[in-house]
C-alpha cells in the first residue's frame, strides 16, 4: 500500500511538472509572437510591446508600465504592472477588470480625476501637471474632441476630462495623445522622441489630420494606435518624405 501510495504520488509530482513545463512554453510562444520594439536610452533600453488598440506596456528599468490596458487585449504571458496610465473614462480605456488582473502589491494606478471616481485607488493628475509618481516623470497632456461628437453641440471627449501623457524615461519623451484631435497643444509639443497618436473616426481624427499633426511637432518615432476601421498606411503616405519623423506601423488587431 505504502509503495502504491509513493507512486501515485510520483506520478502526480511528474505530472504537474509538465502542467508546469507545457503553461511556461505557451507563455513564451505568445511573447516570442509579440512584435517589441527596443529603444536604446541614456539608462537603459525602453521595451516597447503593442497589446491591442490604444494598450501598450513599457518596460524599462525594472519596471513595468501598462497603459490603457484592455481586456480585448491578450496578456498572455506578459508581466503584470508596477504603473499602470489610464487616459479616459471609456470603456477601452478604463477597465476596472484588466486592472485587476495587473495589479500586484504595491502597482501604482496614474489616472485624471474623472477615472478616479470610479478606479478610486488611482493617483489624480490634472491636464498640464507634472509630477513624479513610482519614480516616473509624469505630465498629463489635455486630449479632447474640437468638433467631432455623438450630436450637435456635444463632444466625444470633452477638454479636462482626459489625459494624455508624457513619459520621460532615460531621458527619452513618450508621448501617449489618448483619444483626441489635433488639439493646439499636441501641436506644440517640442522633443518627442516617440509618439502613440490615435486615427479613428467619428471618435479622435482620419489618418491625413493626424499626420498633418504629426509634422507640426515631428517626434522621431510615431506609432499610429487606437486606428481599428481607419488605413494606418494612410498616415504613413501621408508623412511620407518628413524630415526626423520614422513611422512604424504594428500589428495592434487579430486579423
Amino acid at each position: 500500500m505504502r509503495n502504491k501510495k509513493m507512486r501515485t504520488h510520483a506520478m502526480y509530482m511528474v505530472l504537474s511538472g509538465l502542467l508546469v513545463l507545457s503553461t511556461t512554453a505557451a507563455r513564451l510562444r505568445a511573447q516570442t509572437a509579440r512584435e517589441i520594439d527596443t529603444i536604446q536610452t541614456a539608462s537603459g533600453a525602453v521595451k516597447i510591446t503593442p497589446v491591442t488598440h490604444g494598450s501598450v506596456m513599457l518596460e524599462f528599468g525594472g519596471k513595468v508600465i501598462h497603459v490603457d490596458p484592455w481586456s480585448q487585449g491578450d496578456y498572455t504571458g506578459l508581466p503584470q504592472a508596477d504603473v499602470i496610465l489610464i487616459t479616459d473614462v471609456h470603456a477601452d480605456h478604463q477597465d476596472r477588470a484588466q486592472i485587476d488582473k495587473l495589479k500586484k502589491a504595491g502597482t501604482v494606478v496614474i489616472a485624471p480625476k474623472a477615472v478616479a471616481a470610479t478606479i478610486t485607488e488611482a493617483q489624480v493628475i490634472a491636464n498640464g501637471e507634472k509630477k513624479t509618481i513610482a519614480g516616473l516623470a509624469v505630465e498629463a497632456v489635455p486630449m479632447y474632441n474640437l468638433q467631432r461628437g455623438p450630436a450637435a453641440g456635444q463632444l466625444f471627449h470633452d477638454k479636462g476630462r482626459g489625459n494624455g501623457y508624457i513619459l520621460t524615461l532615460g531621458g527619452k519623451q513618450i508621448y501617449f495623445a489618448g483619444d483626441t484631435e489635433c488639439t493646439a497643444e499636441m501641436k506644440a509639443l517640442k522633443n518627442i522622441d516617440i509618439a502613440f497618436i490615435p486615427m479613428n473616426l467619428p471618435y479622435t481624427m482620419p489618418p491625413v489630420e493626424a499626420a498633418d499633426c504629426a509634422k507640426a511637432f515631428k517626434p522621431k518615432i510615431v506609432y499610429p494606435y487606437h486606428f481599428r476601421g481607419s488605413d494606418p498606411q494612410e498616415f504613413a503616405n501621408a508623412l511620407k518624405g518628413t524630415n526626423g519623423v520614422e513611422v512604424r506601423l504594428r500589428k495592434w488587431y487579430k486579423q
